[in-house]
């Protein structure tokens, strides 16, 4: 297309509404390539400033990217729905090969749900008749809970996921204005939500295992009042807390919390890769059972759509939990709980569930020792994702972009200043099912100069 020739106005304004006129028409479509600044300058007589400006206004609304020397790209249309940290890993174009960006199970390797639901069925023909007043966590998978938990739990109960609990718990331990101590990386749906609820986040730097204590006392020593942390196969990193972590990270906040007039400090865990993770189960609930609550997610070794995650900790913040949700959605489908009681007792899917988990623990190995082989050294880590440190981000993406790979890009992960040291992106390598060798030489040349 020769966008001059669709250009009325050639002021700043005029391009870019022009620009944005034939988006909007269809006459431009996501993936079109944009003339550069020079070429469009030259066909319309103004200045490259004119047009760097119009490319930078239309960037600023979604509607294109930039992507350094590649040039200047049409978007799709931006999904206003997500939350903006959540959006920024949704952008970029389809992968050709693999998708390697969602940081989701293998749908290969969830166990099937049609006998499940055919059990169930045949068990509850209809769905359940009992009150809007019954117990919103059905007896038989309390029971499994309790048998499962890493510490003895006052309260137990079921919410819509890992994210849900997170919201539902800050709800009632956390208060607007309050600061929050969380890892560095991290999760960015979390820092979505704390910017939703008006909390101030304190960023956590780890090591290889897991959260700092010096750092964790650090944050709390600057006023955070609640500590949210991923106890094994840290999203994004990997990282899973050693026991000696866990006892240290507790011992700083029992200190913390030890004089007459110290403030209360409350602990999130989220235990989102659940049981498909390699790592010791543990919590910081085995020291400070009164003052952890502990996630446990089933979305990544039963199913994201089953949009079950268990919530167990003290009963101060529990009742005002479920109080709270029975003024909304009121409890999670007891239906879908007896599925997931049949999931978690049959023993065909208990065989599937511990398969995933170690075709994971091998898929990671793999991967690792493949970019090993061409220089990129690792760790595996567990859970689904791993994280690999790039030159430049931006130009990582590029490359893997032109190699069919679509990653996610780290910048949405950080949680304080961006670092100094180019960058990461994050990997999907869960779904690596094969060609370690090719997917490994991708991501060492995109990590590259």
């Amino acid at each position: 297309m020769d966008l001059a020739t669709h250009v009325e106005d050639r002021s700043r304004r005029g391009i870019a509404a022009a620009v944005s006129r034939l988006v909007r028409t269809g006459q431009l479509l996501p993936g079109d390539r944009l003339p550069t600044v020079r070429e469009l300058a030259a066909d319309l007589a103004v200045s490259p400033a004119t047009v760097s400006g119009a490319w930078q206004a239309l960037g600023a609304v979604g509607l294109v990217v930039s992507r350094g020397r590649s040039g200047t790209f049409v978007l799709p249309e931006p999904a206003g729905w997500l939350p903006p940290r959540y959006r920024d890993l949704a952008t970029g174009g389809a992968a050709t090969w693999l998708d390697l960006s969602s940081g989701t199970p293998d749908p290969a390797l969830l166990p099937p749900l049609g006998p499940a639901l055919g059990r169930v069925a045949a068990r509850s023909p209809a769905a359940d008749t009992g009150t809007y007043l019954s117990a919103p966590l059905v007896e038989p998978l309390e029971k499994l809970l309790r048998a499962s938990w890493p510490f003895a739990p006052q309260r137990l109960t079921v919410v819509d996921g890992a994210v849900d609990a997170l919201s539902r718990t800050l709800e009632q331990v956390a208060r607007f204005g309050d600061r929050v101590a969380v890892e560095d990386p991290g999760f960015p749906p979390l820092f979505d939500l704390l910017d939703h609820l008006g909390l101030e986040r304190v960023p956590v730097q780890l090591d290889r295992q897991g959260m700092r204590a010096d750092a964790l006392g650090a944050a709390l020593a600057a006023g955070a009042r609640v500590v949210v942390l991923q106890p094994r196969a840290h999203n994004p990193t990997g990282v899973s807390m050693s026991p000696t972590r866990t006892r240290e990270l507790a011992g700083v906040v029992r200190r913390h919390m030890a004089g007459p007039t110290s403030p209360v400090v409350h602990v999130i865990e989220d235990d989102h890769s659940g049981e498909i993770s390699s790592s010791r189960d543990v919590s910081l609930g085995s020291f400070l059972a009164d003052r952890v609550v502990h996630v446990r997610s089933y979305s990544k070794s039963h199913g994201p759509d089953l949009r079950i995650a268990a919530v167990g900790g003290p009963a101060a913040v529990l009742d005002g939990l479920v109080a709270r949700r029975m003024l909304g959605p009121g409890w999670t489908s007891r239906l879908l709980q007896h599925v997931l009681v049949d999931l978690l007792t049959d023993g065909d899917a208990l065989d599937a569930v511990a398969s995933a988990r170690r075709v994971y623990f091998a898929r990671r190995r793999a991967l690792c020792e493949a970019l090993a082989a061409h220089g990129v050294t690792i760790e595996p880590g567990d859970g689904l994702n791993l994280w690999l440190p790039v030159r430049d981000e931006q130009t990582a993406l590029v490359r893997l972009a032109a190699a069919g790979i679509r990653a996610a890009p780290g910048t949405p992960f950080v949680a304080g200043p961006p670092a100094d040291d180019g960058g990461h992106v994050r990997v999907t390598v869960g779904l690596v099912r094969d060609e370690f060798d090719a997917v490994a030489r991708v991501l060492a040349l995109a990590a590259a100069d």
